[in-house]
């Protein structure tokens, strides 16, 4: 049979997506045999979207129409944003079987949460939100980290800043071991809701700007990071060793407080008591104005 021009279209968008992509990016492992294509192999689409090699093929030569399932399938499969996941199925003629993106509502902070991050004012301490989003925060917090408040809301996110913020990125002096660790908190993250837009989102983009980001999300490696040691080198005050703890909310909001302290006595307490004095002599914002609403 010839193939329907539109039916054309879509093999050659197919193509051309598949070629832009990497294994490593979709979490496959890595072969010693030499590539003769560019991105991906019609076999490791296949697999991905859980369909037979063949129907692959075929879709990609235009001899068969795709179903809605499939599409969905090869959607997830080939990373496609929402603009591309609309171009797909406009091409393949089914437009009206296209899931709507989800509206995901804001992450209010929970009430509890709040006032215990007000009533620590001697200890940097943070809300996290899902996908490790950054929804509240003290003026310790934003003395030892970032102003978080001049960051545009998308932007406040701890596992972003951790990748893509110069600043916070040297202050970790173990930043491949604390990157890695977020990495598989985050994954942990995805395996709770694979179909989060949001997420998804954030992946493709670290994915794209960082090699190690790449790299560490293939190994689907996870952790429920609970508590550990930061070493910081803060451009004020000189190397701070801290211990990170993180409490869960009880209800199902995946809220959690994360609070860095230091062994009293030590220099990294003398260290963190001076860093937070210079914040009250400044004046520091009160948290409350600058909260995700």
């Amino acid at each position: 049979m010839n193939p329907h021009p539109d039916s054309r279209r879509l093999g050659n968008f197919l193509r051309a997506r598949r070629a832009q992509l990497t294994p490593q990016e979709c979490g496959l492992p890595e072969t010693d045999s030499a590539r003769r294509v560019a991105g991906l192999r019609r076999e490791e689409v296949a697999r991905l979207a859980a369909i037979s090699v063949d129907y692959y093929t075929r879709l990609e030569q235009g001899r068969v129409r795709a179903s809605a399932p499939v599409l969905a399938t090869l959607a997830r499969a080939l990373r496609l944003d929402d603009d591309q996941q609309k171009y797909l199925y406009e091409l393949a003629g089914r437009n009206d079987d296209r899931p709507r993106t989800r509206r995901r509502p804001v992450q209010p902070v929970r009430p509890p949460m709040r006032r215990l991050l007000e009533q620590l004012t001697d200890t940097p301490a943070l809300v996290l939100g899902r996908r490790l989003d950054v929804l509240a925060w003290n003026p310790a917090a934003t003395a030892l980290y970032t102003d978080f408040a001049a960051l545009p809301a998308a932007r406040r996110n701890y596992i972003r800043l951790l990748f893509t913020d110069p600043a916070v990125r040297a202050m970790h002096r173990d930043w491949h071991h604390d990157a890695r660790d977020a990495v598989a908190a985050l994954r942990m993250e995805a395996a709770a809701d694979p179909d989060d837009p949001e997420l998804a989102h954030l992946v493709r983009e670290l994915s794209a700007e960082d090699r190690d980001f790449r790299t560490w999300w293939a190994e689907h490696r996870v952790i429920t990071a609970g508590y550990g040691t930061k070493h910081y080198r803060h451009p004020l005050v000189g190397d701070l060793t801290l211990d990170c703890d993180t409490w869960a909310s009880p209800d199902d909001s995946g809220q959690r407080l994360m609070v860095l302290t230091a062994e009293p006595g030590t220099p990294s307490h003398d260290a963190l008591r001076i860093l937070t004095s210079w914040t009250t002599a400044h004046a520091a914002p009160d948290p409350a104005q600058h909260r995700t609403p």
